[in-house]
Parts: C-alpha cells; structure tokens; sequence
C-alpha cells in the first residue's frame, strides 16, 4: 500500500515538474495536455487523474514556481549578506538563468499568464507574490515598512520586466546591455539592504 502512494507522489510529481516547464517554455496556451503527459512519461489519462485539468496544473505550476522564489530571497540574503540584493540580481539577469525559459523564474515565465487565469489563480499568486515582497522588504534597511515593501515591488518589477524584455530581442549584445540596466535600476530601487541571519 505504501509503495502504491509512493509510485503515485512519484508520477505527480513527473508531472507537475513537466507541467512547469511546459508553461514556463510555451506558456499556457503553447502546450496542451498531451504535451505534459507525454513530457512527463504518462498518458493523458495518468494527468487528468492527478490534476483534473489543464487549468489545475497550471495552478499547481505556478504555486511550485513561486515556492522557488520565496525560498530562494531568504538564502540569498543570508549568503550574501547585505549584498544581497546585487547577487539576486546579478543571478537574476545572468545569461544562463535568462536563457533557461523551462527552468527560469516563475514570476517572469507565468506573470503574463495569470492576467488570463480565472480569479482564483490570481488570489493564490497576489498570496505568493506579496510573500516574496514582504521577504524583499524585510531584507531592506531604512524606512518604514511601507516605504521598504515599496521598494520591494519597484524592485521586483524592473527585475521581472527586464527579465522579459532581456529575452525578448533577438541581439545577445542588446540582452546584455538591458541586463546590466537592469540591475542597476534593481539595485537603486532597493535601496540600502540588510543581510537576514
């Protein structure tokens, strides 16, 4: 019986990791669910079982995806110390992390598609992403905690909106030169950091 629920957890999770890729890479509209199941090593079958619909594993993937975020800001700001906001942003807008669409970040990847979603997707991700501002701004220094949470959200737009244009043209030079706009701006509009032990 264990090992019955084991092998069931296993190929869920084959499937939401297929899942997120898909979405992140085609975006919602760009893979269907044959496309998962078959990325994933099941039948549609298999994938309707576990998440019932297209929409359900779309809602899976983004919650994973931004799970990744919200353990992430804490890690960095505890490696990092109170550079921590240049090394997210460096990570952020390198190359390798800014040519990865299946395993980039979720915020940049899904944002676009939640505008779509019905409205309980976008109440589960204005959960997730005022989270990952809270956590921006409790690594802020200075100000009030609404000025902090503030710079956190000006922060998290430049990098997810530079993140979307840096992959949207075609020229690597130009890539880099958004890149490194970008990080600049991050980092001005954070502010002065703290390092979280």
């Amino acid at each position: 019986m264990a090992r019955n629920q084991e092998r069931k957890e296993e190929t869920r999770q084959r499937v939401l990791s297929a899942a997120s890729r898909g979405f992140r890479s085609h975006g919602f509209a760009g893979i269907g669910v044959d496309g998962i199941a078959k990325a994933a090593g099941v039948t549609s079958g298999a994938f309707y079982a576990h998440f019932g619909s297209k929409d359900g594993a779309f809602g899976a993937a983004l919650d994973v995806g931004l799970d990744e975020v919200i353990e992430s800001i804490p890690k960095f700001q505890r490696e990092a110390g109170a550079k921590w906001v240049q090394a997210f942003a460096d990570y952020y807008l390198d190359r390798a992390h800014r040519d990865d669409l299946a395993r980039g970040c979720a915020m940049a990847a899904l944002s676009p598609e939640v505008v779509r979603a019905e409205p309980k997707v976008h109440a589960a991700y204005e959960a997730k992403m005022t989270k990952i501002a809270d956590l921006i701004a409790n690594g802020l220094a200075d100000g009030s905690a609404d000025k902090r949470r503030a710079r956190a959200w000006a922060m998290l737009g430049v990098l997810i909106g530079g993140l979307t244009v840096a992959r949207a043209v075609a020229s690597t030079d130009l890539a880099e030169e958004i890149s490194r706009a970008v990080r600049e701006a991050a980092v001005k509009s954070a502010g002065k950091a703290r390092g979280i032990r």
